[in-house]
């Protein structure tokens, strides 16, 4: 079922709605060996052949490094208020711990201080997926040392900008990379296996929550949280089997590091396979260390996902039914376009009583968009998808789910992983040759959205 978009303005949201765009390090960055920076598990993995879609990298990305006064300058015209991105750990900390890279350190402070006097609220991802590429050495996610390293870079970051960023995000979709990235391995840095899976998962999960406590100790006054990728799990049948299919796929794409977040341990009644975790990866400890109280839950959802019983995949015994055969609107990746997705989600997030607050901290749509005779990029596609989206937003947030805010992913069009440059997701289209920036009329929507006076 389709949300119908609803007729909307800023004032329906509310006054003290966040109105965001966000982007993150590696991306947009690029300079990816500049001022002392070390490299990252993308930097290697975009250089191995046939991982990115379109043979490129992300070197040069779209030079936010050196553009960053524009880019912020164009949230600000496009009337946001929040500003979300993130910070490269191998900028700050070239071999991930031990010595730090002062002039990683001071550019992100000119970031910062260039939202703040724009009057923008920075909000600080510590964890946007790009490993230092030294720690990967080691084993990555997928040994027990990174959990200790994430704590003394988040440490050096909450001392560094705490005094002027009091909100933070710790982990930016856990489940994506670790599933893509050491189970599939279409994702950096490129392991196969549930041996490499489900260790990742356990300390990307006591990374999450020993971080907020490092937050909590060093920044007074802290708003933390962290970002999850979420899908609405629809069972293609009624039959038992496909049903119980949707719970295993619930279990791994929605619950699998919230609910050890609230102190409710992985969910292997549903998903039994996760009990290995605890016979092979974990100490006894780790169960008092998981919870984290945040203040916060980022929901990242950009499709529903049907799935059915499949007794031929591996392990899961699950298949996706792909939304091309299934009649549905699609975005140009061949998702499927779905407010009313966003909205179940939001329902079920807000009905654990750990969860007090949710900002959809990421939500957007790529499309082939296409440049007019007269220099636009008309993006109707892309408003439209923003209209049923945050009708889902706005639904849910009249039938009382706390839903605070709503961040657009992206500003610019980037370098989207292993898809590369293909897939644009930006409210400002960049020519990756030359780095010109164009509004988008979607980008047009949003300022008339947020900075038109309220009736």
């Amino acid at each position: 079922m389709q949300t119908t978009a609803i007729p909307f303005t800023r004032k329906d949201f509310g006054d003290d709605f966040l109105w965001g765009v966000t982007i993150s390090a590696f991306q947009n960055e690029g300079a990816f060996n500049t001022d002392g920076k070390g490299l990252s598990i993308w930097d290697t993995f975009a250089s191995r052949k046939g991982k990115i879609k379109d043979r490129s990298h992300a070197q040069v990305a779209t030079d936010f490094y050196n553009r960053y006064t524009q880019d912020i300058l164009l949230a600000k015209l496009l009337g946001f208020s929040v500003f979300r991105f993130s910070l490269a750990w191998s900028r700050i900390m070239p071999k991930g711990t031990g010595a730090v890279n002062q002039a990683g350190i001071d550019y992100y402070h000119r970031v910062i201080d260039a939202c703040l006097e724009l009057g923008l609220e920075p909000y600080i991802t510590l964890y946007h997926w790009d490993l230092p590429q030294a720690l990967e050495h080691k084993g990555g996610w997928s040994h027990r040392g990174v959990v200790f390293a994430f704590e003394e870079f988040v440490r050096i970051c909450a001392r560094e900008y705490g005094n002027k960023v009091k909100n933070w995000i710790v982990l930016n979709e856990p489940f994506g990379f670790t599933a893509l990235g050491y189970m599939l391995g279409v994702h950096a840095p490129g392991k196969f296996g549930l041996s490499w899976f489900l260790p990742a998962v356990h300390h990307a999960a006591l990374a999450q929550a020993e971080a907020g406590r490092v937050i909590r100790q060093e920044v007074a006054g802290a708003n933390i949280g962290t970002a999850l990728s979420c899908s609405k799990i629809i069972p293609y049948t009624n039959s038992e089997e496909d049903v119980q299919a949707a719970r295993r796929a619930d279990a791994l794409f929605n619950r699998l590091f919230l609910e050890p977040a609230l102190g409710m341990g992985y969910p292997e009644k549903d998903f039994p396979l996760l009990h290995r975790i605890e016979r092979r990866y974990a100490l006894w400890r780790d169960w008092d260390r998981l919870p984290f109280d945040f203040d916060f839950i980022g929901v990242q959802n950009y499709f529903p996902l049907v799935v059915k019983y499949n007794y031929f995949m591996p392990v899961v015994k699950i298949a996706e039914v792909k939304a091309r055969y299934r009649n549905v609107p699609l975005t140009g990746l061949g998702w499927e376009i779905s407010g009313n997705g966003l909205y179940e989600i939001l329902k079920q997030f807000s009905a654990y009583e750990g969860v007090r607050k949710i900002i959809v901290t990421e939500g957007g749509a790529a499309f082939p968009d296409q440049l007019t005779a007269d220099g636009r990029i008309a993006d109707t596609a892309r408003i439209e998808y923003f209209r049923e989206y945050l009708s889902g937003v706005l639904k849910a947030r009249r039938e009382g789910v706390p839903v605070e805010g709503y961040f657009a992913w992206t500003l610019t069009d980037n370098f989207e992983w292993a898809e590369g440059y293909r897939a644009r997701f930006g409210l400002v289209h960049v020519n990756f040759d030359t780095q010109q920036r164009i509004i988008k009329d979607s980008g047009y929507w949003f300022r008339k959205l947020l900075t038109e006076r309220m009736q």
